[in-house]
């Protein structure tokens, strides 16, 4: 090892430099009830040996190990985690979005059939389908800007859990390598390159539940082969069955190791489902519906990505460099139906959703770590590309069949990010970090509706800066703050008319959206098995406008302030045996004054989880885990709260000696009948007076569940 790196000390939950893009933030609704519900809408390579610009140990008695790393030199926040994938998998989880709530204080929820993109709720963010919560898959962004149900939707359905390597978890716009859609968070998941063993699953449990998956890798060639397929069917226990045909598929070949090596991933997924939105509250207290009944049987939808991506990597003696280019088709088509007849006292409400896009993206980085008047400074440097070729739509339908058409656009939409940030060790015990990012955004909307279509373009630049302190005792001390931006659908940034009525006139919005954050915290392994970490921080937005979907109108907000607190513990009480808790709380305002009240719709203040995990290689293992998800406003002068809940899960197994696995999940453990979630708004069932009814509408939790696994590796 050189001198040079001999004395550097790992951050704790350092993470390696990765390519992503990032924020945005769902919007509330006004205390006065509105006229339609808000819904807007490398891993796993063999680690090269070290070298200056990469560290594989933990000198400080803090940082857990990991496959690969970045530069010891880079330093990170109290709330930076990398999570292992066997972490991930040994939880019992009830849809393949809830492995994300592994993250510390994050919930997922989902309001709708299983098709579609989860709910998510981070540091008092209702981030709707993703907005300010960046999430990448094997070096693949996920959030979709300018979508036809919501910016930054972030649909993951098309995760394969048992192919996770890791997941490298940071919050806050502190990173210069992270631009939109990551101001509340940035979740990196890391794929595999190979697995240990071949395995085979097949799944069976209640309301049809039905899994099988099989994955494997082999040698070809200088390199390895990894391929995965899943096939799932699930009908829920819904008055109308959700009736999901997923099919999923991953093919992989790699060679070389993290920091000199290069892989090819193809990935293909499709699905099909129905659907039983939130429903109005009303409907089952009066016994037009019982609690898992629908007030729209044929809501639902199709969905299908596909993609292609490489990774390469090469160190040098001039640093180290990595390229990332990807090719992204996806496709959604939905059938929603929130209000009833509230707008249409004949028809019905429901509409469709489309969204159709391509999206080429390409991210490159490079390092270098050079000694300067004797402190060891790493500077990295990076640009990072996209561009979606999209066409977007919404319509008014009956059962699936179009009645009209409120717009359909044409949208091409790129930005271009330029980051690059410097590192330096003064002391033993003190690291700083500086850093810049510039980001450029520019798109062209074609509209039915020509005076709709236009040209946008915005900019928008960004400091960071960071700051660690310590190890003293095993403790290191965080500081960390930074700008970042979320950007808006692009249609809002050229609107003039309302699409419903092609006359009443409407304000443009800004194309991007600043955001500030900042956070002091503490990371500690004084007690020997136990790693602690408290963050405190604090987020502001100019503002949370979002464009609606489900309107087809962009409807402004408030500026806003969150502050708030995490703790996180992970204890280690021997090789076979570990437990976890975390408790996060959040106060959300509007920053502005207005009568109507200045909480946030949506925001949750108490978000709490932990559990108890054993297991060795062979024999007996299990896990125990429960989720605590507090009540929120629904309207912004709180009148109007949601529900709490609390809901365990739990998972026994053995594993034998052969390679067999046999396991029992149970999901809803104690059958709480609780919300998965609840909006506030105004809807019209049948004979009702023609300008609806302000109520709760809430989508019930799933009652208890068991699901039966047997698998083999070989």
């Amino acid at each position: 090892m050189p001198a040079a790196e001999a004395q550097t000390v790992d951050a704790p939950g350092q993470l390696p430099p990765v390519t992503v893009t990032s924020p945005d933030q769902a919007k509330p609704k006004r205390a006065r009830p509105i006229q339609r519900p808000h819904h807007v809408a490398a891993g796993g390579r063999k680690p090269a040996a070290p070298q200056p610009s990469q560290s594989t140990s933990t000198t400080n008695g803090i940082t857990g190990g990991s496959a690969t790393v970045s530069s010891s030199l880079q330093p990170t926040a109290a709330s930076a985690r990398q999570i292992s994938g066997d972490e991930v998998n040994a939880r019992p989880v009830s849809r393949v979005g809830e492995v994300l709530e592994v993250v510390p204080g994050l919930i997922v929820t989902q309001h709708s059939g299983e098709g579609k993109a989860n709910q998510y709720f981070l540091r008092g963010f209702n981030l709707d389908h993703g907005t300010d919560l960046a999430i990448n898959v094997a070096g693949m962004p996920v959030n979709m800007p300018t979508h036809g149900h919501g910016q930054g939707y972030a649909d993951i359905n098309f995760l394969i859990p048992e192919l996770i390597q890791s997941m490298d978890v940071r919050k806050g716009p502190y990173y210069a390598d992270k631009g939109d859609f990551a101001s509340a968070g940035a979740v990196d998941i890391n794929y595999l390159d190979r697995l240990p063993k071949n395995i085979v699953e097949l799944t069976a449990g209640s309301f049809f539940y039905q899994r099988a998956m099989a994955a494997g890798s082999t040698k070809v060639g200088d390199g390895t082969l990894l391929a995965a397929f899943e096939a799932n069917k699930y009908n829920g226990p819904w008055a109308v069955p959700d009736d999901i045909r997923k099919l999923n598929g991953v093919l992989r070949y790699s060679q070389g190791t993290a920091t000199d090596g290069f892989s090819l991933t193809a990935m293909a997924y499709s699905n099909g489902w129905n659907s039983t939105d939130q429903v109005a509250q009303r409907a089952i207290d009066q016994g037009l519906i019982d609690r898992y009944g629908s007030l729209n049987p044929t809501d639902g939808g199709t969905s299908s990505r596909f993609s292609l991506s490489g990774n390469w990597a090469q160190s040098s003696e001039y640093g180290q460099t990595k390229l990332n280019a990807y090719v992204i088709r996806s496709s959604l088509q939905l059938y929603n139906d929130f209000t009833y007849f509230l707008d249409d006292p004949v028809n019905g409400d429901q509409f469709s959703q489309t969204d159709k896009r391509t999206v080429y993206g390409f991210d490159a980085s490079h390092a270098v770590d050079v000694r300067v008047a004797g402190i060891d400074t790493q500077t990295r440097v990076g640009v990072q590309t996209r561009y979606d070729d999209i066409n977007v739509g919404l319509f008014k339908t009956v059962q699936r069949e179009i009645l009209s058409t409120v717009r359909n656009d044409q949208v091409q939409e790129g930005s271009v990010g330029l980051w690059a940030d410097t590192t330096a060790r003064w002391t033993d015990w003190l690291r700083t970090t500086v850093g810049i990012r510039e980001d450029y955004f520019a798109g062209h909307v074609l509209s039915d509706t020509p005076q709709n279509s236009g040209n946008a373009q915005a900019a928008m630049t960004s400091p960071k800066a960071g700051i660690v302190l310590g190890p003293w005792a095993k403790t290191e001390f965080y500081g960390n703050a930074g700008f970042g931006l979320h950007s808006n659908d692009i249609r809002g940034a050229t609107i003039t008319v309302d699409p419903n009525d092609k006359v009443t006139p409407l304000d443009r919005v800004p194309l991007l959206v600043r955001s500030k954050g900042a956070e002091l915290g503490i990371r500690t392994r004084a007690i020997d098995g136990l790693t602690s970490s408290l963050a405190v921080f604090v987020l502001d937005f100019d503002s949370e406008l979002l464009f609606v979907g489900d309107a087809g109108t962009t409807e402004p907000s408030r500026p806003s302030r969150r502050v708030g607190v995490e703790w996180t513990n992970q204890y280690k009480l021997s090789p076979w045996m570990s437990l976890d808790f975390d408790l996060a709380y959040t106060r959300a305002r509007f920053t502005d004054v207005d009568p109507v009240g200045n909480y946030i719709p949506g925001a949750p203040a108490w978000v709490a989880s932990g559990g108890v995990t054993f297991g060795r290689e062979t024999g007996w293992f299990g896990s125990l885990r429960a989720r605590y998800f507090g009540p929120r406003p629904l309207i912004e002068d709180d009148s109007v709260r949601s529900l709490s809940s609390f809901i365990v899960n739990a998972r026994a197994g053995y594993k034998f000696d052969n390679g067999m696995r046999l396991q029992l999940d149970v999901l809803n453990l104690f059958n709480a009948q609780t919300n998965q979630i609840e909006y506030y708004y105004l809807s019209r069932l049948p004979g009702e007076p023609i300008e609806g009814v302000a109520d709760r509408h809430v989508h019930p939790a799933e009652p208890l569940a068991v699901r039966l696994t047997l698998a083999a590796t070989f």
